[in-house]
């Protein structure tokens, strides 16, 4: 059997031990290897000729990616998973106990389990590259650094420096990485192995203590101190959580009890808490999401098609939008774009857009100003078209006009070649009508972006019934290169998202005129798990466009989509939401930090906020509308599969990520339960609640979705 780790003895006596996992791209750690690494470490302690030890990966960019996540999914109690925890900790004990120096260099890739192998080392140094990032983001997942890193980190680089990386999983750049003290040093990758070795001759060294603001000098220095951080992080945690993530409060009390009662017991605590955490739904819920995007990057979106290589883009419209997709064409992607709109003005705004998100890069020190530069160079404009013909892509961003959409079908039909797609921007126009204009409807393809684009991470790629899979596979791989993770969806008015979307914004406006309050609403909401409030999303998107939207959905799917009537006296008043200064909450200068309701907003729908009901009530009304709706799409053959659905709700709206999609949440809700309480409201508040019949059918079989 190939090994993973290699050991090889240098003349002047250091030792390099080199992971490679055989047949994988990236290294992880999985639990196989602790019999292995102890025996090697037992090999180094026997011979007196090693002086010291250089740990390096063999993987050309990344040097230990982290913990094997399927492993976690082995584990079928929170014994199991604690076991884990434990064999982790007792391997790097080992490691750390060697008495001679023990250097991890590291280039690429050094998170979650491969920085707490890293941190267990006596030294760390590691390459300037753009690759190589330091960080521990398993409370993305949920859980918790199992190997040791809620004890070892904090020693290193202090309390406040190392709860800041745990609780948000944020990755550290090289430079940032030698300013906290994380590693001893930082050089360029070719010199990366001889500096390690350099420093283990070198022999150990005290390390330097970290410089640390005069405040948290003041507060770590003290046990009064250090109680005032850990409270004022527990209460950060609960508001940002809203007490529905159990990760973040056990990563603080492993700090805490670690700090106060010693290394010993930290570790015990953190192997207990990982333990529970490993087991939790939540945890499970947020595993699944990422198995889930991990097996769509595999897909090309179409059987058996492969994507043709774009190496130019257009991008038509310099709006919002229009600029949006073209800033991430341009740096994400790296293709070249040129963006066409009939102003001047259109295309000054276009580029003003892309050079701010860029600009803000060049001052973090992300990025240098010559490379910013380059990738600005990237971005073309025309009023005409002209220096069109070689696009193999073109993404047209105009308003939403079906007329307008026809006519810039046959420009670019009449202007680039036989292969160029396109793919239009639109938010609820059927792409087939948009396709009747086009003498070649294979190409025609719907690519919906959410705003800010540089911001959403869904794209929903809109097949029509002549779509080829070509176009299809050429889309997908294109938008994933702009960093986005895009589903195929199948044509038909609101496509997924937002036909889910709207019964759910719809039922808030109902609850609304029955009197809720909007901050209730929204509070409720966010309560619930939503990044956002559904009023407040509304202000966001503008009540001008959920209004375009709403009779388009009403004509092509049916009554359930009627808008409440009290919404035309909004736009009437002239309420548009954030982009007029005018909604449902206060904008401008004397709005303060947290945004106030504008009271003025219930005399025009005519209405007075009664008496709030119950919190959970009001999420549960809303959300089982759009769950409705998800079953529907899938049942339509809108998506195509659950998972699909999952992903398009948690990363195009913001559905809880610890609940797992809607589908998932069907699954824990149990399908009875949930046409129960439909069919509740639908006695209530009538047909728009009416459970679809593949939800009556899954209640009576008992069926799940996974």
């Amino acid at each position: 059997m190939e090994k993973t780790f290699n050991l090889t003895r240098r003349d002047d006596g250091i030792a390099i031990l080199t992971m490679d996992v055989p047949g994988e791209t990236m290294n992880t750690l999985k639990a196989q290897f602790g019999p292995e690494i102890s025996e090697i470490l037992a090999e180094i302690k026997s011979d007196s000729s090693i002086r010291g030890l250089v740990l390096i990966s063999g993987k050309k960019d990344s040097f230990v990616a982290g913990a094997d996540i399927s492993m976690l999914d082995a584990c079928k109690t929170a014994s199991d998973a604690k076991a884990l925890s434990q064999q982790g900790h007792v391997v790097f004990n080992e490691l750390e106990a060697l008495t001679i120096p023990v250097v991890a260099a590291i280039h690429g890739a050094c998170l979650g389990g491969g920085l707490e192998l890293a941190l267990a080392c006596h030294q760390r140094v590691c390459s300037d590259d753009g690759k190589t990032m330091l960080g521990v983001p398993e409370v993305q997942l949920g859980l918790l650094p199992g190997g040791g890193g809620t004890q070892r980190l904090p020693r290193l680089v202090g309390i406040t420096t190392a709860l800041d990386m745990m609780l948000t999983g944020k990755q550290i750049r090289p430079k940032q990485a030698l300013k906290m003290g994380l590693v001893n040093d930082v050089v360029p990758q070719t010199i990366l192995l001889q500096t390690a070795v350099e420093m283990a001759l070198a022999g150990k060294r005290v390390p330097k203590p970290v410089k640390k603001s005069l405040v948290n000098q003041v507060l770590e220095g003290t046990s009064f101190g250090r109680n005032i951080i850990f409270d004022q992080a527990t209460k950060q945690v609960e508001k940002k959580t809203q007490g529905n993530y159990p990760a973040p409060a056990k990563i603080i009390d492993c700090v805490r009890q670690g700090i106060a009662k010693g290394m010993q017991k930290g570790l015990e605590v953190e192997a207990s808490h990982f333990a529970e955490l490993v087991v939790s739904k939540e945890s499970e819920a947020l595993r699944s999401i990422f198995f889930a995007t991990t097996e769509m990057k595999k897909e090309t979106g179409a059987e058996g098609a492969s994507p043709r290589k774009v190496k130019k883009a257009v991008i038509l419209g310099g709006g919002l939008m229009g600029g949006g997709i073209a800033s991430v064409t341009t740096t994400k992607a790296k293709i070249p774009v040129r963006v066409k709109d009939i102003s001047e003005k259109g295309l000054s705004n276009a580029l003003a857009y892309a050079y701010k998100l860029l600009d803000k890069g060049v001052k973090r020190r992300h990025m240098t100003p010559a490379a910013r530069d380059n990738l600005m160079a990237l971005m073309t404009t025309t009023t005409e078209y002209k220096g069109v013909k070689d696009a193999d892509i073109v993404v047209e961003a105009v308003f939403e006009d079906l007329a307008l959409k026809h006519q810039m079908v046959k420009d670019i039909e009449r202007e680039c070649g036989e292969h160029t797609i396109f793919a239009s921007n639109t938010s609820s126009l059927p792409i087939s009508q948009i396709a009747e204009a086009a003498t070649r409807p294979e190409n025609v393809i719907g690519l919906h972006y959410f705003s800010p684009v540089e911001k959403m991470p869904l794209v929903e790629v809109i097949a029509h019934a002549k779509t080829s899979p070509e176009t299809i596979a050429t889309t997908v791989a294109f938008a994933r290169k702009q960093g986005k993770t895009p589903i195929v969806v199948q044509d038909g008015a609101g496509f997924y998202v937002n036909r889910i979307l709207a019964l759910y914004m719809n039922e808030a406006a109902q609850l609304l005129l029955e009197g809720q309050s909007v901050e209730h609403l929204d509070k409720a909401l966010v309560k619930f798990g939503f990044p956002v409030g559904p009023i407040t999303l509304l202000d966001e998107v503008g009540i001008d466009v959920g209004a375009k939207i709403s009779p388009i959905l009403e004509k092509e799917l049916g009554e359930r989509f009627k808008a409440p009537a009290a919404f035309d006296k909004l736009l009437s008043d002239d309420r548009k939401g954030r982009k007029n200064g005018k909604g449902f909450y206060q904008y401008g200068a004397s709005s303060k930090k947290a945004k106030a309701v504008d009271e003025s907003v219930y005399g025009v729908l005519g209405i007075k906020p009664g008496t709030n009901k119950d919190a959970k009530a009001v999420a549960e009304r809303c959300v089982v509308q759009m769950l409705n709706e998800a079953v529907r799409c899938l049942e339509d053959g809108i998506i195509a599969s659950p998972r699909d659905g999952d992903i398009g709700a948690i990363f195009g709206i913001g559905f809880p990520p610890f609940l797992g999609g809607p589908f998932h949440y069907i699954d824990t809700l149990g399908a009875a339960n949930l046409v129960r309480i439909l069919e509740g409201y639908q006695s209530q508040f009538g047909n728009r609640f009416e459970p679809c019949e593949r939800l009556k059918t899954m209640a009576q079989e008992n069926a799940h979705f996974f």
